[in-house]
């Protein structure tokens, strides 16, 4: 995806929020814990690699869910499960008294968009790793331990609890599914005040702005046959074709900006038959929910035309007794919603004022991500990356340095005490 251009709308950071942040650099716990952060690259980047040799595709994420459940114990998190869809959870305590406390939420999806088997040739170069998911989506999850195994090892008084979660479901088909099935269960969806999501490596950006998308599977079906004898069947290539030709000709406007894709297409067996099926998956996003509606409805017509058209050739081409018999269906297979963090949110005055801060520079921006999920719900939520950089994701040649992982952890600390509050 492009980057979007940086927004110009941002009001002013606000001064409480840049005395908050100053405050808490300046207080010699933090400092200290700025140190100790320095000092844990080693460990770091054995979880990194352990974790990037445990298989996670789409679905399959059980034996990693196990390692990090393991490693949230080892930490000494409170009340470590995983829940019913495989999301991994462990609690940091505050010292705000109450019987019902509201969170701060740090998450790191655990998923990767590699299938089974994908041979996972993980090593190290110097500051560099190499391997199948070790930026996508090994960074965030390395940056979430880093912050847990800190509290662990440095008192820091905060107000509002932490909450660690190891989701699963972000990437591809998984549909925010992991994301999803928190902020629909009866503990988490009203308790979490704040959502901070790390996804991938870096610390110049902040997605504060859902980008939805939809995504379908198109099937269609027919009588098949063999290319000599049933020459005039209906093929479902061919409508497919037809369908394609007609919904790719479909204007969309450049604000907002909206895109759509056809990334995969099957069918057929040889190419001497008349293929009985046919299938190709196809991808909308947009920042407007009204022109995703636009789209589909415009995919929905197109494959209609197409099946009518191929039909009634079909039928001129076949004999009274040999009717066509053609099916289609449009499976709904991924649905993102849109959402955008109000300008004027705790959340966003906060991580702007981390980054003056730190001297980061960083861009607002537009992104699909777990946060996708609590902003569609209206609530204050960012994506952020886990420091150092990275490239090659979703590839096998996927890499991650950490020579700048420092100022990413710095950056997430900061965020996570500013939003939780003083304790005294």
């Amino acid at each position: 995806m492009t980057p979007p251009p940086p927004r110009t709308d941002l009001p002013a950071i606000a001064p409480a929020a840049q005395e908050d942040v100053a405050r808490l650099a300046a207080a010699p716990e933090v400092r200290s814990a700025f140190n100790w952060l320095r000092m844990q690259e080693p460990q770091l980047s054995q979880w990194q690699m352990e974790m990037a040799r445990i298989g996670a595709p789409p679905f399959g994420e059980s034996a990693r869910a196990a390692w990090l459940a393991d490693r949230f114990r080892e930490l000494n998190l409170d009340d470590v499960r995983i829940d019913d869809v495989g999301n991994v959870f462990g609690v940091h305590p505050g010292f705000l008294s109450g019987t019902s406390p509201r969170y701060v939420a740090l998450s790191a999806h655990i998923d990767t968009v590699f299938p089974a088997n994908t041979p996972l040739n993980v090593r190290q170069q110097g500051s560099r790793l190499y391997g199948p998911g070790v930026s996508d989506n090994g960074a965030g999850v390395t940056a979430m331990l880093a912050i847990a195994s800190l509290l662990r090892n440095i008192r820091l008084r905060h107000a509002l609890p932490f909450v660690f979660i190891g989701n699963v479901g972000e990437e591809g088909e998984g549909d925010l599914r992991g994301m999803r099935h928190i902020f629909s269960t009866p503990r988490w969806k009203d308790s979490i005040a704040y959502s901070i999501v790390l996804d991938g490596a870096g610390a110049d950006t902040i997605v504060a702005e859902a980008l939805g998308s939809r995504r379908f599977e198109v099937i269609v079906r027919g009588p098949g046959g063999h290319s000599w004898s049933d020459f005039g069947a209906p093929n479902p290539i061919v409508i497919l074709s037809r369908a394609i030709d007609a919904f790719t000709a479909t204007p969309v406007p450049a604000s907002p900006k909206t895109t759509f894709n056809i990334g995969v297409i099957r069918g057929g067996s040889s190419v001497n038959s008349i293929p009985e099926s046919a299938s190709m998956k196809v991808d909308i996003r947009s920042t407007s929910m009204a022109e995703m509606e636009r789209l589909e409805q415009a995919l929905r017509l197109a494959l209609n035309r197409a099946v009518e058209d191929e039909t009634l050739a079909a039928e001129m081409k076949s004999s009274a007794q040999k009717r066509p018999g053609v099916s289609c269906e449009i499976v709904a297979i991924g649905n993102r919603p849109a959402g955008e963090l109000a300008t004027g949110s705790r959340i966003l005055h906060v991580i702007r004022a981390v980054d003056a801060q730190l001297n980061n520079a960083a861009q607002v921006q537009r992104a699909s991500t777990d946060a996708n999920i609590p902003l569609s719900l209206g609530l204050e939520a960012i994506a952020i990356g886990g420091g150092g950089s990275g490239g090659g994701a979703h590839t096998l040649q996927e890499w991650f340095d950490s020579n700048g992982r420092e100022l990413g952890l710095k950056r997430i600390l900061l965020t996570l005490l500013a939003l939780a509050g003083s304790a005294g």
